[in-house]
């Protein structure tokens, strides 16, 4: 498995080769496997940030004991999400499935008041489940979603769009999570074909744009 990491203090994409048993980069003590993550995704390639997985390590160590995980990561072209959804970005977890409800909500509580993660999913929609994530407080668009990102963004919503442009045949390079010239270019002619501003820039207008397409292609 080729998973991409990026290292939110440096401010670098870091790539590792992994097995699916291997802890994920930056797991402590194992809590965090690449199959856990992974979960039902198909891909040889995901993508993750190092503050997400520092996140669950936290909460891991707060509870003082396993944590079920068995939903993570999805890429945009496998759908199961809204159309911006932070498992798509690499961001999110689900976990807790199959636990007593009061050790769900025992971990819910945990997340809440530590605020490790920027988002913590309310019972009432994650009912059997607990969905944190560690989203963009920053979203192009008024009603959420995924942030602003032009050439020279780095991180998991590069690759996002990376990998939602190359589903959709605008051949933007390899998915490094790096939005380099080869990005910029891609977008430029998805924009062109779409009739947006033709200025290379992913905004509200172009992700809200690029994830219709990539559901509507599924």
């Amino acid at each position: 498995m080729k998973v991409l990491i990026y290292n939110n203090d440096t401010n670098r994409m870091e790539t590792y080769n992994r097995n699916l048993n291997d802890p994920m980069p930056y797991s402590e003590d194992k809590y965090l496997s690449v199959k856990e993550f992974r979960g039902s995704s198909k891909s040889d390639t995901i993508w993750a940030d190092k503050h997400s997985i520092q996140a669950f390590n936290k909460l891991r160590r707060l509870y003082g004991k396993p944590i079920t995980v068995r939903y993570a990561f999805k890429r945009i072209r496998e759908g199961g999400h809204a159309n911006m959804s932070q498992h798509y970005a690499g961001t999110a977890i689900d976990m807790a499935q199959g636990m007593p409800a009061a050790e769900r909500e025992k971990i819910r509580n945990l997340a809440i008041n530590n605020k490790m993660f920027t988002y913590v999913e309310p019972r009432s929609l994650a009912p059997t489940w607990v969905h944190v994530d560690k989203r963009n407080r920053n979203p192009a668009c008024a009603t959420g979603g995924y942030p602003l990102i032009k050439q020279g963004s780095k991180g998991t919503y590069v690759a996002t769009l990376q990998d939602a442009l190359d589903f959709l045949g605008y051949n933007p390079g390899s998915i490094d999570g790096i939005f380099g010239t080869n990005t910029k270019n891609a977008v430029i002619r998805f924009q062109r074909a779409k009739g947006l501003t033709q200025d290379g820039i992913v905004g509200c207008n172009t992700w809200r744009a690029i994830t219709a397409q990539v559901a509507a292609n599924r």
